[in-house]
């Protein structure tokens, strides 16, 4: 049943990120009226907001942008930081969002980041688990079974806890994001239909890792409360 929860979700995972790529592919072909780059809609942004300790910079992949709050980095996909484009516009915009909850200590995105480090080591278990039942089960015979599920339920717990602090965290920057950049007008009302769809989509991946974590929470949890019977 876990299989076939994981195999959904990932199913649903994809077709998410694959619409999510088609929005932004379709998005990225529309010239921006004001004619700026995401990395000049990042840095105008963050300015607006009196954020001047937090650097804009280009990192490989796509998709692949984020805010890192360790070093106050808003770091941008090469389409996003050269993009003159709604979606580049979206996804910079959105980033910075992130800086302006760190500057003004947004308590969801502290809460997030100190749990990163627990995250990491959960994901760490988990691997091992998995690893460890595909070599052989019987490397996991060493502790009891109920004990192992405690172990599983904790970890998924975590996942759980973490994509549910995500959520406001992911909803919060996008509504900064958008209402900055109808404000100031950045964007057009149609390259701003363009921005907030394209985040909406964005958002989409994450209310989907949630749901998928929660499930297989609760059915780690019913396993458990079943071999006890």
């Amino acid at each position: 049943m876990a299989f076939i929860s994981g195999g959904f979700f990932m199913l649903i995972g994809w077709l998410v990120q694959s619409r999510l790529k088609s929005k932004f592919r379709r998005y990225s072909e529309t010239h921006l009226t004001r004619d700026l780059t995401g990395a000049e809609v990042a840095r105008l942004m963050l300015a607006d907001n009196g954020i001047n300790d937090v650097q804009v910079i280009s990192v490989e992949g796509q998709l692949t942008d984020h805010y890192n709050p360790a070093n106050k980095t808003v770091n941008l996909s090469p389409d996003v930081y050269h993009g003159r484009n709604a979606a580049a516009t979206a996804v910079a915009s959105h980033e910075c969002g992130h800086a302006v909850q760190h500057a003004k200590a947004y308590s969801m995105l502290g809460f997030r980041t100190a749990m990163v480090p627990v995250q990491n080591i959960t994901t760490q278990v988990m691997n091992a688990i998995f690893w460890l039942s595909i070599l052989g089960g019987g490397f996991l015979h060493i502790l009891p079974w109920s004990s192992l599920l405690l172990i599983v339920i904790a970890c998924y717990g975590v996942f759980a806890l973490f994509s549910l602090v995500t959520l406001p965290v992911e909803f919060d920057a996008s509504r900064r994001a958008l209402a900055w950049v109808n404000t100031i007008n950045i964007v057009s009302p149609s390259e701003y239909d363009m921005a907030q769809d394209a985040l909406k989509w964005a958002a989409m991946t994450y209310v989907v890792a949630a749901i998928s974590s929660i499930t297989l929470l609760i059915y780690f949890v019913f396993q458990f409360l079943g071999s006890r019977d």
